[in-house]
């Protein structure tokens, strides 16, 4: 039996959230730090997709619809109709889904074995550290957390994230990206946290910001890409 790959109807989430274009890769997702990284890598490649907005002002991550396809009810996933022998493919973890479109499509991931393990590397940086200190900073700083009268939570986050920033500081010092001279996934995981911290996050002064010139320069560049400018207002909220 054949599986047409415009053929999305077995998958519950297309019931909430409708494929206008079944044939088109599906991204289900919210301009967030880790969101964006999707859209951008989407918009970088050129790979026909159709956005949906997860609202969570409606609680969109916890409809049954949702965790169908991602039971860990976190934004982003995607449905890929032409996935692996080109059936259709459900994935979440934006880390994952990076990878995934990478090899997809042959952008953004070195093919050089070395080089591309030292991109991954970076790659698990981001969502193993700089993703999530700096997003306990974000609680601690700018939410509820900020109301608590004892910062040393608050604190302790600030000290990480500036230990990560000073970090990131190093390896670009003399390197215009990540792996150098090459625009890689790596930018697209981290760009968007630090983009947040110092935006979002009003986090700028707390952590020192202008200390890491060269977190400055790279995050600069990285705002300057018309894929990026796109990427970080996809999905529309609404």
């Amino acid at each position: 039996m054949t599986t047409d790959m415009s053929d999305l109807s077995a998958f519950p989430i297309t019931g909430k959230w409708p494929a206008r274009h079944p044939d088109r890769l599906q991204l289900y997702s919210l301009p967030t730090p880790n969101g964006v990284k999707v859209s951008i890598m989407l918009e970088e490649t050129g790979l026909p997709y159709e956005a949906h907005l997860v609202s969570f002002e409606r609680d969109d991550q916890l409809s049954p619809a949702f965790l169908s396809l991602n039971p860990n009810n976190k934004i982003p996933a995607i449905l890929d109709p032409n996935g692996p022998d080109g059936k259709p493919m459900a994935l979440f973890e934006s880390g994952a889904i990076l990878i995934y479109l990478a090899e997809k499509t042959g952008q953004l991931l070195p093919k050089d074995p070395a080089a591309r393990y030292e991109a991954i590397q970076w790659l698990m940086f981001q969502m193993g550290g700089v993703g999530p200190m700096f997003g306990q900073l974000g609680f601690f700083h700018k939410f509820a957390g900020k109301d608590y009268e004892d910062k040393r939570p608050r604190d302790r986050y600030v000290a990480e994230s500036r230990r990560l920033l000073r970090v990131l500081e190093g390896r670009m010092a003399g390197r215009a990206w990540i792996m150098g001279g090459e625009y890689t996934i790596a930018d697209i995981a981290i760009w968007p946290w630090v983009r947040n911290l110092v935006g979002f996050y009003g986090a700028g002064e707390l952590v020192g910001f202008d200390d890491f010139p060269n977190v400055q320069r790279a995050l600069l560049a990285f705002g300057e890409r018309p894929a990026v400018a796109r990427g970080l207002a996809i999905p529309a909220r609404g």
